[in-house]
């Protein structure tokens, strides 16, 4: 008998909603700040943890819970472990919202939301299909494990602790990216730039503070610049000139001989900066024209000279491209600058094989001067990842893909990072339609309700296949 997967995908329509938006209400950014023994990542991830878990249970699936960090869904049994992969956290809600981002909208057949398509959406969607797969009773000789994460969009703590204590997966996918399928993912690290100390010296007008960005994978949609000194009487009349030929807001505010310049332009996903608007970088680049003290001008200026509207790393020297894997994309998007405080940048860099971040941080510091500035990797960097497609996975994958919508299916690679790539067999498949606006960490977020179901109904048959 042959099932009518999207049939079956619609009978969930109504359920698959309730508990999305239970989940969606559930500010789950990482906040380390404010964690606890019960919480290690903070409670909004904890919390949206135990409820995606509590769904399972409700609907009699196993699950484990690994120090509130992590968990695991599990159905079915084998030799060998079929993995899902999706997480529960979100990037912060930022500026630019017309709704409540954690009070999700359903309008025009959208439901919009902090995390509807990255990633509790499609999180949810590869839910309800293995769902669907328990309750039609479809045959599977093979370990399921739903592998669910909490700090996907940083550090990766709680999916490195569950395969510290916990079997890897053969093979598997993640349900955080799009359609057709991402069998190949760049390299990611993110680059602390640090300008060295400069010797004051009087000027016309002194930077006493420049703040933006409030995640290194994502593009700034705000910035800020504090000055000192007295304005020229024309700086708002050039501001907003600047403004308007550029396609961005901007204001000042004074205060005696203080002011405070604010810039909006356009949040996006860091793994493809060209989508937004680099609020730092046009404010930099505005302020540049100007008479400042020797610390604020040399942060401008490499701002405004190296970063600026500059999304493939050209004028860093650091621009590399593979014929399978593409452009290295480049993204500054974290400036702290203050007097007698830190003045750093994080550049969040997407590399192909064929250069590395040793490679990268070197050219870095040599392109802006080791006499002015300090280039170290934040954090840990995490290498290309590609599956090839030949393999039976990819292969099934796009078959499924192929089969339900119609469309033609084909390899794609990625800047964006997912859990795909923490196993050597792993990919990402869907949940964004080809030709779908894209706005995962975008201001406004939303997913498209027929999306999710038709989500359901190809999750559903690959897992299938997959499994069977």
């Amino acid at each position: 008998m042959t099932t009518d997967w999207l049939a079956e995908a619609k009978k969930y329509k109504e359920a698959l909603l309730d508990d999305l938006t239970t989940l969606l209400k559930i500010d789950s950014e990482r906040d380390v700040e404010h964690k606890t023994a019960d919480a290690p990542l903070g409670p909004g991830p904890a919390a949206a943890l135990k409820q995606m878990l509590a769904l399972a249970d409700r609907d009699g699936f196993k699950t484990l819970n690994v120090e509130n960090v992590a968990g695991r869904i599990e159905y079915g049994d084998g030799d060998e472990i079929f993995g899902l992969f999706g997480h529960m956290d979100v990037v912060p809600a930022g500026p630019g919202w017309d709704t409540d981002p954690f009070n999700p909208v359903i309008k025009d057949g959208r439901i919009y939301a902090r995390g509807s398509s990255d990633d509790k959406g499609p999180s949810i969607a590869a839910y309800y299909a293995l769902k669907m797969i328990k309750d039609l009773g479809l045959p599977i000789n093979k370990k399921i494990h739903f592998i669910i994460g909490t700090d996907e969009e940083s550090e990766w703590v709680g999916i490195n602790r569950y395969l510290e204590v916990q079997p890897a997966p053969d093979f598997g996918f993640s349900p955080d990216a799009e359609f057709p399928i991402i069998n190949g993912e760049k390299g990611i690290a993110t680059f602390a730039v640090k300008l060295l100390p400069i010797a004051a010296k009087s000027a016309a007008l002194t930077l006493t503070g420049f703040t933006s960005g409030i995640r290194v994978n994502m593009v700034p949609q705000n910035a800020e610049a504090t000055i000192a000194g007295t304005l020229p009487n024309d700086f708002e009349d050039q501001l907003q000139a600047f403004a308007a030929a550029n396609h961005v807001k901007a204001q000042v505010a004074t205060d005696g001989q203080t002011a405070t310049v604010s810039l909006e332009g356009k949040g996006a996903h860091a793994q493809e900066p060209k989508v937004g608007v680099n609020a730092a970088t046009y404010l930099a680049t505005f302020l540049n024209g100007f008479d400042f003290d020797p610390a604020g001008k040399t942060y401008l200026r490499l701002i405004a000279d190296f970063m600026h509207d500059d999304s493939r790393g050209h004028k860093l020297g650091i621009n590399y491209t593979d014929k399978l894997m593409g452009d290295l994309t480049a993204s500054p998007d974290m400036f702290s600058f203050s007097q007698d405080g830190p003045q750093t940048i994080m550049i969040n860099v997407r590399y192909p094989q064929g250069t590395d971040d040793s490679k990268i941080r070197d050219q870095i510091e040599t392109t802006l001067g080791a006499d002015v500035v300090s280039v170290a990797v934040n954090g840990h960097a995490q290498g290309p990842h590609y599956v090839s497609g030949d393999d039976p996975l990819v292969k099934t994958l796009l078959d499924v893909f192929e089969r339900q919508t119609g469309l033609p299916g084909h390899e794609q690679v990625i800047g964006g990072g997912t859990y795909g790539r923490i196993i050597d067999r792993g990919v990402a498949f869907g949940a964004l339609m080809p030709d779908r606006e894209n706005v995962m960490h975008q201001a406004n977020e939303y997913m498209a309700i027929d999306d999710i179901i038709q989500a359901v109904a190809i999750y559903a048959e690959a897992i299938s296949l997959l499994a069977k």
